[in-house]
């Protein structure tokens, strides 16, 4: 689904070479540099983002849905104000029915939800905006893994698994359409170097019976084209920064969501089972420890009322717990759901994002 990854330019050395005419230093193209100053000024000047390609519809869904893909229903919106709230909404909604493995994908978002009732806007055209609705029973059920159609045949701790499953996709995606060496920071973002390309959020919607099981609703957004004046402080990036060799969201994300539908039914094959191999011979548990940036550095976990806990991130349990390992040797287990923060800690006590 992907291009052949391309460097983009370098926009710090275009603005460089155009410089402002004078009768000091040539520049490009005619151009002269009056001073120093004005060489660093110039250097310093955000370029303006480059125009993106408009979602296209058509091209999503024939990505998507059969034959080429394994979503059974794709919606694209040009704004809303939350995918995740609207999705979640709609396939709770009686009388209307969200098959598993259906999307709903936006152009632009004004009222987007993270972790901790946290929100953010988005503008047309700056990010890869989009949220997954999941039924595991279902999709056993359509298997055949599952004859009897109950909802036990998904592990309860596999659903916590969901979220991570969609950050391994789209690291899997980033990588290989972009070349940006995107990783996993636990328990919800991707980030490059540091710095925050995309953040995840999961929210479970009831069961409209008992014998199908919860839904899950994964919704996922990327910086795409932002500048930097563009993005909510230094810890964030974008594609665009990252120097990307594709910002095509109609090509990035049916790469993210395609690999992301692959995992899931995969993972739905063995029960939900993070422990057990996949086709491809690791486990979900394996293939995230091996992405996760966090593991092996030294952290502190924000808990409610104030508490702190320092150590070293050394492993996910089969739940998808973060352990750590403090100062003493003991070992804590940590849950997304109980930590407000997990910062990486350095030496004389800095703390960074990731």
């Amino acid at each position: 689904m992907c291009r052949n990854p391309t460097k983009s330019p370098d926009f710090s050395l275009t603005f460089l070479q155009r410089g402002v005419p004078s009768r000091h230093g040539a520049g490009r193209e005619g151009g002269e540099w009056r001073s120093t100053a004005d060489k660093i000024d110039a250097m310093t000047v955000a370029p303006p983002s480059p125009p993106q390609p408009a979602l296209k519809p058509s091209v999503l869904r024939a990505s998507l849905m059969h034959p080429a893909g394994s979503f059974a229903k794709v919606e694209v919106v040009g704004s809303t104000g939350s995918t995740n709230t609207d999705l979640a909404a709609s396939a709770a909604a009686p009388g209307q029915y969200w098959p598993d493995l259906s999307v709903l994908i936006a152009d632009a978002q004004n009222a987007g939800q993270g972790r901790m009732g946290r929100s953010w806007e988005v503008p047309a055209g700056a990010a890869m905006i989009s949220s997954v609705f999941l039924r595991p029973s279902e999709q056993a059920h359509q298997a055949g893994a599952n004859p009897t159609f109950a909802a036990t045949s998904f592990a309860a701790t596999g659903y916590g698994w969901l979220s991570v499953l969609a950050g391994m996709a789209l690291c899997h995606a980033v990588r290989s359409c972009t070349g940006v060496p995107a990783e996993l920071k636990w328990p919800n973002d991707v980030v490059v170097r540091g710095r925050k390309l995309a953040g995840i959020l999961a929210q479970v919607v009831a069961a409209p019976s008992v014998a199908m099981g919860p839904g899950v609703v994964v919704g996922v957004g990327v910086n795409v084209s932002a500048r930097a004046d563009e993005l909510p402080g230094d810890r964030a990036t974008s594609l665009l920064l990252e120097g990307a060799g594709e910002l095509d969201r109609n090509v990035l994300l049916p790469a993210y969501l395609l690999k992301f539908a692959d995992l899931y039914q995969e993972f739905v094959a063995v029960g939900g089972d993070a422990t057990r191999p996949l086709a491809g011979g690791s486990s979900v548990l394996e293939m995230a420890q091996l992405r996760m940036g966090t593991l092996g550095q030294e952290v502190r976990a924000e808990l409610p009322g104030g508490a702190m806990l320092y150590g070293t991130a050394t492993a996910l349990a089969d739940d998808g717990a973060l352990v750590l390992r403090d100062a003493t040797g003991t070992h804590h287990t940590v849950n997304a759901g109980d930590v407000i923060h997990l910062r990486r800690t350095g030496t004389g006590g800095t703390v960074n994002y990731a």
